[in-house]
């Protein structure tokens, strides 16, 4: 990824509740309808503990619209319901990016 700077990036950190409850197959469809939608450009994720959950996006008003996207807001509200003992989300503006890697050469 090497968007136009500056984008935004949407911080999702969590805490889940104890087993799966259909939670895998959401997270998956919700990737997948991210990606269609207007202004999205790249989604990264880890979990162990804690979740993290970093989605790209061109402008704030892409952002607004995919969290307004009707199949997003039913998963945000099975999400609170039945997947989230906790959760917080960031939205930041990037303004410049580095990397390191040792694995391409």
């Amino acid at each position: 990824m090497n968007p136009q700077k500056p984008y935004y990036a949407v911080i999702f950190t969590s805490l889940r509740t104890p087993g799966d409850e259909g939670y895998a197959q959401m997270a998956e469809e919700m990737e997948t309808l991210a990606r269609k939608q207007p202004g999205f450009l790249d989604v990264e994720s880890a979990r162990d503990d804690v979740g993290i959950t970093v989605s790209y996006w061109e402008s704030l008003e892409a952002i607004a619209n995919w969290k307004a996207q009707l199949d997003h807001k039913q998963a945000q509200k099975q999400g609170r319901l039945q997947w989230y003992s906790w959760y917080k989300v960031r939205v930041c503006r990037v303004e410049r990016e580095y990397e390191f890697n040792t694995i391409e050469s």
